[in-house]
């Protein structure tokens, strides 16, 4: 049932089941309505995370999360999040979490110390300029990373977060290769997904059934241990 529909005084809507279906009842006739999976206790948390944002494609991502309980990370690039400021704080109003991922996306290891200080400089500033706040997770381009990458994220005091999973939804994978990449997480791991494909947006509702069929939850990702925890 959508949430900007509105029930006319004559059905009275009656919540069962700790919220797990809402039945409405329609002139005597009983119709249940599924809402989204979610564990009913959670025995572990996993890391959702979507790279390469904000795009137009932002609202849909973020509608699909929302309609099935799910929360996750948002690795944006700053170009887009200066470019899609709303999109922004659409994320953090969706219950996201904004992370850094450098400026224009090159590969960090090939750039001089200074190159890569500016690429991650400027997406903090640009992050928190569009109500993002101050990211404090930092995924480097294609998870490329030395010595000297982590003396920059260090500068800034920000944690270096790779993947457990990699759903290949950039490499064109249909929307049932990324349910099973997600169907592989176990606690604490953290699965790659982009912001823009559309399969990706289709895998959402089964991703979220498959997690609750094993009591996992989306969990944010904790800067101190760089692994899926609990929300705060």
């Amino acid at each position: 049932m959508s949430g900007s529909r509105r029930c006319p005084a004559s059905r009275r809507s009656l919540t069962t089941g700790l919220g797990a279906a809402l039945a409405l009842v329609v002139a005597g006739t009983l119709t249940v309505h599924a809402v989204p999976a979610q564990a009913a206790t959670c025995t572990g948390y996993v890391g959702l995370t979507f790279d390469d944002g904000p795009s137009g494609n932002t609202p849909n991502l973020l509608n699909a999360l929302r309609q099935n309980g799910l929360r996750a990370t948002m690795f944006n690039e700053g170009q887009y999040a200066a470019a899609y400021p709303a999109q922004v704080r659409a994320q953090v109003a969706a219950g996201m979490w904004v992370g850094n991922h450098s400026y224009t996306h090159p590969h960090l290891t090939q750039l001089a110390q200074s190159q890569i200080d500016s690429e991650i400089a400027r997406t903090q500033q640009a992050i928190a300029s569009a109500g993002g706040g101050s990211p404090k997770l930092f995924r480097p381009p294609y998870g490329e990373t030395n010595a000297t990458v982590k003396t920059v994220e260090a500068k800034y005091g920000l944690r270096e977060i790779i993947w457990d999973v990699d759903s290949q939804d950039w490499n064109g994978a249909g929307t049932d290769a990324i349910v099973a990449a997600a169907g592989r997480l176990t606690n604490g791991q953290i699965i790659l997904m982009h912001d823009w494909p559309a399969n990706t947006v289709a895998a959402i509702p089964r991703i979220a059934q498959g997690l609750a069929a094993r009591n996992l939850c989306a969990g944010m990702i904790s800067p101190q241990t760089g692994r899926a925890v609990a929300p705060t």
